[in-house]
């Protein structure tokens, strides 16, 4: 007696955790998030012990670095994910960049902050998207993977939101070095856990063309995805609001209304809030709302919380202001990974989400600039207001890009090739052979005759594009 995939659906706990594999590979997420947020202060101490009042402009090229080393090797690595196993791949990153932040107590000069940071987001870079991309493996059930997304979008909320409190705690008692220290640690136990937790293997792929080929891969399969297209531009969105908050609360809050450090930290804290009361209330939403609707809305709710912001509110209304733009973000990030997991085959997963993590770095990279630029030289309402302006746009730009029918069963047709690379028998590969081929998968040259189909449709090395209609 067979049984339905929604009957075994319903079956399932719904909670991640219930997973031990998730389990730990969760505890390794959060304990890396601690140790980083640890090291964030100490850096910035680090920073101000060197070249005291420009600290902050230290501060501002070591972010450009870290958004640089995400945008270049995220793609480089994602290309590449496939011919490793997971398992050593991303303890080995544990391990290196324990010892990156291992070396930062020693720093004397402020280049080497910069080739240190550099050097530690270059190998984040490799672990993270590989790390996001494990997940829906372990997770295959929607419901599950949707719960596990909210805990991880928690997860980064409260590290931002506490990090600062736990580090000035820790301070109380130890040096700033110590808290190098104690990130480095933190990398040692995450890969300690990753070692103990069994991870499936990625799908087997032989991709078609060279080396630039496998590297570009994830990005140019990514911009063939309607979906993933407009995923961007909403990030475009999440960009500009987070940039805003980021960069321009500390001079709205201490400048504009006088405020103390204690009200800044209260401001950043609203928004992280909001993020998290959003991801709180979204898998029970997205059980039954596409993420398309929840991600728009995600960006109009980004939009009037900066309108509001252009009026120039007291400190009482900043903070339901901030609420408000962190709740919009989380309604965009949130869902994300669920989009990019639909848009991709199980082997191809890394690539997508290298994709993604680099394309969305790049969004933050553009907006940290902006948002700075816009808010010394005209003010943080008038920035307010042409930020909301441009999440109108970009929000509209996606509802465009993205198609409202956004079928994964396409029916689409596949024109006659002869190629080679390794393959085994199923819906695509079905061909003569001589007798000789091996057991499969095995790797000769074959041919694919005219063929029309339907099935769950995705960018890979047989799909090179996408249909222009799902119709015969």
């Amino acid at each position: 007696m067979s049984t339905d995939r929604n009957d075994l659906s319903a079956v399932m706990p719904v909670n991640p955790l219930a997973n031990p594999s998730f389990r730990r590979l969760f505890a390794a997420q959060v304990i890396a998030l601690v140790g980083t947020g640890l090291s964030t202060v100490a850096l910035s101490l680090l920073a101000y012990e060197l070249v005291g009042g420009n600290a902050a402009a230290v501060l501002g090229f070591a972010l450009a670095f870290k958004m640089v080393a995400y945008m270049v090797f995220a793609p480089i690595v994602g290309g590449l994910a496939h011919r490793f196993p997971r398992k050593p791949f991303l303890i080995i990153m544990d391990i290196i960049r324990a010892g990156i932040v291992l070396v930062m107590p020693f720093v004397t000069e402020v280049w080497q902050i910069y080739l240190l940071i550099f050097l530690l987001n270059l190998f984040s870079a490799g672990f993270k998207p590989v790390f996001s991309a494990t997940i829906p493996d372990i997770l295959p059930d929607e419901r599950q993977y949707t719960r596990a997304l909210s805990m991880s979008r928690l997860a980064y909320d409260l590290e931002n939101v506490l990090s600062p409190t736990f580090a000035g705690l820790a301070l109380l008692f130890v040096s700033y070095s110590e808290l190098f220290v104690t990130n480095s640690v933190a990398f040692v136990v995450s890969a300690v856990l990753i070692l103990f937790t069994i991870l499936p293997g990625s799908g087997k792929v032989e991709r078609l063309g060279g080396i630039w080929e496998e590297v570009s891969f994830g990005i140019r399969s990514y911009f063939k995805t309607p979906r993933l297209r407009g995923l961007l531009a909403m990030y475009l969105g999440v960009a500009s609001a987070s940039a805003m908050v980021i960069v321009n609360t500390v001079i709205y809050v201490r400048e504009y209304l006088g405020g103390s450090e204690s009200d800044l930290g209260w401001a950043l804290a609203a928004s992280g809030g909001g993020s998290m009361i959003a991801a709180l209330s979204l898998p029970k939403i997205l059980d039954r709302v596409p993420d398309r609707p929840v991600i728009l809305l995600g960006g109009l709710v980004m939009a009037v919380g900066l309108g509001l912001m252009s009026t120039g509110p007291a400190f009482e209304a900043v903070l339901p202001i901030w609420f408000v733009i962190g709740f919009g973000w989380s309604l965009v990030q949130t869902p994300a990974g669920r989009v990019v997991n639909r848009s991709a085959a199980s082997g191809d997963r890394s690539a997508y989400f290298s994709a993604q993590f680099a394309l969305s770095h790049a969004c933050w990279l553009i907006f940290y600039l902006v948002a700075g630029q816009l808010g010394t030289r005209l003010g943080v309402e008038t920035t307010a207001l042409i930020l909301a302006g441009g999440i109108v746009v970009f929000t509209v730009l996606a509802a465009m890009l993205w198609p409202a029918t956004d079928s994964e069963l396409l029916r689409h047709a596949h024109g006659e090739v002869e190629h080679l690379h390794e393959h085994s028998h199923g819906e695509h590969h079905e061909h003569d052979h001589s007798g000789d081929e091996g057991e499969e998968p095995h790797r000769h040259p074959h041919r694919h005759a005219q063929l029309k189909h339907e099935h769950p449709f995705v960018i890979d090395d047989h799909h090179v594009t996408w249909p222009q209609s799902s119709t015969p």
